[in-house]
Formats: C-alpha cells, sequence, structure tokens
C-alpha cells in the first residue's frame, strides 16, 4: 500500500513539475519546492553523477517515478493543452498566482526554524526578488528566434550553452527556464523541433541532441552547488528561494506578453479570480494528500 501511494504522490509531484514549466513565469522548481520534494530531488540529480552505487540506485528509481508523471504532463502540454495555454492564458497564470500566493506561508512554515530570528538574511530574499524581476524585464516578446534548419559551430555552442543556463533556471525556485529560453530566441524553435520528434520526424534530431548535451552539463554543474547551498547555507537559500518566489509573482503577470503572440500583461480586469481560487484550493489539497501520503 505505501509502495503505491508513493507511486501516486510521486507521479503527481511530476505531472505538476511539468505543467508549471508550460505557463510563462512559472518554474518547475518552484512547484517541487511549493510540494516539499525540492531537497530530494535536487538531492537525487547529484547523487545520479557522483553519488556511489547505492545512491544513485535510489536516484535512478526516485526520478523515474517522477519522470513518469513529468512525461506525461509535457506530452499533455505539448499537445492537448498547448492550444489552451494560449487561448486562456490568463486563466493560467491566475490559476498559479494562486499556487505560488497560497503556498509561501506553507513554504515559511515548513522552514521557520531556518528562518526565525536570522532576519539578517532579509537581504537574501530581496536578492532573490531583484533576480527575477530582473531577468522577467528583458523584452522577451522582442527576441528573434534562432534559425535552427542549418546548424554550424556557432549554433551549436549557442545552443549548449543556453540549454546549460536554461535547465538551471528551471530547477531553481523563481526562475523560468523557458522565459530565458525565449530570451535567447531559442523557446519556439526548440518546442517545434521536440513536437516534430514525437510526431516521428526525426529531423531535428541533432538539434535535441545538442540540447540534451546542454541540459546534462547544466545538470553537472548547477544541481552540486544548489545542493551543497540547501546543506551548509540553508537559511541563506530559503530566503533567496521565498524571494525569487515572490519575484515569480511579477514574472506570471507578465507572463502572457512573453507568447508566441504577445498578449498584454495580466490586469485587474484580465484578472480570473475563481481560476486563483482553485488554484489555493489545489496547493491545500496538494497538501493534504501530501500529509495522507506520509502516514505512516
Amino acid at each position: 500500500m505505501n509502495k503505491i501511494k508513493d507511486l501516486i504522490m510521486n507521479f503527481i509531484n511530476g505531472f505538476c513539475m511539468s505543467l508549471a514549466d508550460s505557463v510563462p513565469g512559472v518554474s518547475g522548481g518552484t512547484i517541487a519546492f511549493l510540494l516539499g520534494f525540492y531537497d530530494k530531488f535536487i538531492s537525487s540529480l547529484d547523487d545520479l553523477f557522483r553519488g556511489n552505487f547505492e545512491a544513485k540506485k535510489n536516484a535512478v528509481i526516485f526520478l523515474i517515478k517522477i519522470g513518469i508523471g513529468w512525461v506525461v504532463g509535457f506530452l499533455l502540454s505539448a499537445t492537448i493543452l498547448a492550444n489552451t495555454f494560449n487561448t486562456h492564458i490568463y486563466a493560467m497564470s491566475s490559476l498559479f498566482l494562486g499556487f505560488i500566493i497560497f503556498a509561501i506561508p506553507i513554504v515559511i512554515r515548513e522552514e521557520k526554524n531556518v528562518l526565525k530570528s536570522k532576519y539578517k538574511n532579509l537581504i537574501f530574499l530581496i536578492l532573490g526578488i531583484a533576480l527575477v524581476i530582473g531577468i522577467s524585464l528583458f523584452n522577451t516578446s522582442n527576441s528573434a528566434n534562432i534559425n535552427l534548419s542549418n546548424l554550424n559551430l556557432f549554433t551549436i555552442i549557442y545552443i549548449f550553452i543556453a540549454a546549460m543556463i536554461s535547465i538551471s533556471a528551471m530547477i531553481l525556485p523563481g526562475i523560468s527556464g523557458s522565459t530565458l529560453l525565449l530570451i535567447f530566441g531559442l523557446y519556439m524553435p526548440i518546442i517545434s523541433s521536440i513536437k516534430q520528434f514525437i510526431s516521428f520526424d526525426f529531423t531535428p534530431f541533432p538539434v535535441l541532441f545538442v540540447f540534451g548535451l546542454g541540459i546534462l552539463t547544466g545538470i553537472l554543474v548547477f544541481v552540486g552547488l544548489i545542493r551543497k547551498c540547501l546543506e551548509k547555507y540553508r537559511s541563506q537559500t530559503i530566503y533567496t528561494v521565498i524571494g525569487m518566489m515572490l519575484g515569480s509573482i511579477y514574472s506570471i503577470i507578465i507572463g502572457p506578453t512573453s507568447l508566441d503572440v504577445p498578449l498584454p500583461a495580466m490586469t485587474f480586469s484580465t484578472f480570473n479570480i475563481i481560476a486563483f481560487i482553485i488554484g489555493g484550493v489545489i496547493i491545500f489539497g496538494l497538501e493534504l494528500l501530501k500529509y495522507y501520503f506520509n502516514k505512516k
């Protein structure tokens, strides 16, 4: 029974991460942090490359469980939900605003031991906010898409470096990797390449291969650093993460401007209160689910 609970919860975790990555301004790392498995996620990624045999085995098992839900969510996003995100972006953005705003108090409660009486680290909260807003201020809607039809050495290096940087954002709470890909002019070309590939058109395989190598390198470089920060400088790191989550509120509000066909940033008139409340209900529902599944 416990194994079934574990499989269901990890599937839900991976699924929610994937859906978050589909919405402009939201990071899968944010959802991992909100749902309480961020530390294990980062540790597993790090153990995959640096751990001993037992640690690698446990990491692979955990990441496969998360990965199944992520792949299902990704395929759903890339096919059925793609039009929903474009045609109902304000409702989806309102939903994720509900996720963030209702979840931040939960995060503070769960991390109160490392936050309490360490208010000098509030500077890291401010830095976290500034980092996310600074990235979001780039006018991504005007970023020219890179032509990937003819690969050359410069394009290969560019794709590799962009993938490295973007994956670091995807695993950091508060920073949207898709936003960085938009800044690099690679979001739509990569999404189009993935759609071609899953439609059994293998023409873009070289592009996706280079992109995948960049992702793996980024994980190898950045995940170990994040893990050490969580272990040795947890108070500063958690304040930074909360700051990035607060900053992501701004990213979500301006998220519609980064669509392939840019729309105005969300305003009070386009804000969807019902979707916002649903976001909060989902967060509390997931908290109850997590509590139930973690019961002995």
